[in-house]
């Protein structure tokens, strides 16, 4: 007779528990990006100080590289947001790609920082894109762009790629920006 007592009460407490510990809400995740339209002064540092010993290190190599990957005849404003997210999500990946190489101990340790930030940013990103826009098709401006990335991922040194990704990694950062402002931006 205990044990039938007992035993809807133990259900009862165990779902009351699991309940707490996933909330109802926990499957609506929401898409925040606000944390990006401000980007922290620390991480704007971080992405300096690494530009500025690559390119001390450019100086010392001989490195040629051609590709105009990031030179482009728009503005990521002109874009509507989920083609921002497209964008930008491309361009974080190629970035935690290039950071992410092997390279000289004393760089290795500078880059620490901006690839962790920007492996949290395009996290966060993938997450907006599977929410908002799973289907979203990119405008032809876009594509154009995405199978320019592709041409070059295949046609371009690793070399090549990683000068050209760290050298414009501001210009990924604004486009970061502006995506987490989802209005017109500059």
């Amino acid at each position: 007779m205990l044990c039938l007592s007992f035993t809807p009460l133990l259900a009862l407490v165990l779902g009351a528990s699991l309940g707490a510990a996933f909330p109802h809400d926990a499957l609506k995740k929401s898409c925040s990006l606000s944390k990006y339209q401000f980007l922290v002064p620390h991480e704007l540092k971080a992405v300096q100080k690494m530009k500025e010993q690559f390119e001390d290190i450019m100086l010392l190599s001989d490195r040629k590289c051609n590709t105009r990957l990031f030179h482009r005849k728009w503005n990521t404003a002109e874009l509507s947001v989920p083609d921002r997210v497209m964008l930008v999500e491309a361009e974080l990946d190629l970035a935690t790609a290039m950071l992410g190489l092997p390279t000289a101990p004393g760089f290795a340790e500078t880059r620490q920082r901006p690839l962790t930030f920007l492996t949290q940013a395009r996290e966060d990103l993938r997450g907006c894109m599977a929410m908002e826009a799973p289907s979203h098709q990119p405008s032809g401006k876009l594509r154009h762009w995405l199978q320019k990335l592709q041409t070059a991922k295949k046609t371009e040194t690793v070399g090549c790629l990683e000068a050209t990704t760290i050298l414009h990694l501001f210009q990924v950062l604004n486009d970061l920006r502006c995506t987490a402002l989802r209005e017109q931006c500059t």
